[in-house]
């Protein structure tokens, strides 16, 4: 069997490419550019702007999955960049899905939309848990896109293609960009261990809850679903348990080799925070057997070890 994951080189793209290399499954990546130094075979170039060029190279790899990846997916730069935001996860998106329908696969190819919880976005009490029924209600230029993704996605599975919507919620791991609670966190603690900064990290609001899933465990649900679940359907991929903020950071700090102070800073709160944001699983869970397997103090034990060898070797973000 042969998957092409659109975005291979993001976050989650190289989580995903280990896991279906580990089912035996022959991996090939799109990106818009690709790192020479990785001397990987398998990486195509692809900005998606011309159809001609994506249908050839589908027609020449023959995937029998196609992994959709490839995506503007930071809610803070979607509000900076609506435009962008909209071409990369609408337009794109649009014209990709066109180029599948005219290629040689079209009949039978297997494709995973990735979407996400904030398509939910500003929801009521009594709606949560989130189920795949609770109303759209996307509270960012980010959350607008994923919903059009949603939609094009159900409008090209009516014209025959095979797509699966999903829903991930909060992602934490190992690999993860600044930009994101528990990466932030995890980077500050290695560089107060290295005498970097100062031991005191100073943080907003710690009381909001959230519904964190491993992105070794989102995988997993991927290269489940995208062959069981059925076409134009929708699923969360979410633990259905909330995680307090403060816990995340209890938990790095209590991995720690030095004592840190932590001080409540006001002008790090966010003006809407809400207090609670957790799934509902049953559908995914009724479709696959599959289950988050990864305890959060696993999860944040591979954070820090990330941030800290990052500090380490390269004096850098990456």
């Amino acid at each position: 069997m042969k998957a092409l994951i659109t975005g291979i080189n993001g976050f989650v793209g190289r989580h995903l490419e280990q896991y279906l290399l580990s089912q035996q499954i022959d991996v090939w990546g799109t990106s818009r550019k690709v790192n020479s130094e990785e001397n990987k075979s398998n990486r195509l170039l692809l900005d998606f702007t011309h159809k001609e060029p994506i249908v050839q190279m589908l027609n020449t790899l023959k995937p029998d999955l196609i992994f959709h990846l490839a995506a503007q997916s930071s809610v803070a730069k979607s509000w900076a960049e609506v435009p962008g935001t909209l071409d990369a996860n609408v337009t794109k998106t649009a014209l990709f899905y066109d180029a599948i329908k005219q290629s040689e696969i079209a009949g039978t190819v297997k494709i995973l939309s990735i979407g996400s919880s904030e398509e939910y976005g500003i929801v009521s009490k009594e709606n949560i848990p989130i189920s795949e029924s609770t109303p759209l209600n996307p509270a960012n230029p980010y959350g607008i896109s994923k919903v059009s993704q949603y939609m094009l996605a159900k409008f090209y599975a009516s014209q025959g293609l095979h797509i699966v919507h999903v829903r991930p919620f909060n992602h934490i791991g190992p690999g993860q960009s600044l930009g994101f609670v528990a990466s932030d966190f995890a980077y500050q603690v290695a560089k107060i261990e290295l005498g970097l900064m100062e031991p005191i990290l100073r943080v907003g609001n710690l009381s909001a809850k959230r519904d964190f899933v491993d992105v070794r465990d989102i995988v997993r649900a991927y290269g489940s679903i995208v062959t069981s679940g059925i076409s134009g359907e929708v699923y969360n991929i979410c633990t259905g348990k909330p995680t307090e903020i403060s816990e995340l950071l209890k938990g790095l700090v209590s991995l720690s080799s030095v004592d840190i102070e932590v001080i409540k800073d006001s002008s790090l709160i966010r003006a809407i925070d809400i207090p609670l944001y957790v799934g509902n699983n049953h559908k995914i869970k009724s479709v696959i057997k599959w289950n988050n397997e990864i305890v959060i103090e696993e999860t944040l034990k591979s954070v820090l070890n990330f941030w800290r060898y990052q500090v380490q070797t390269e004096g850098r973000v990456v």
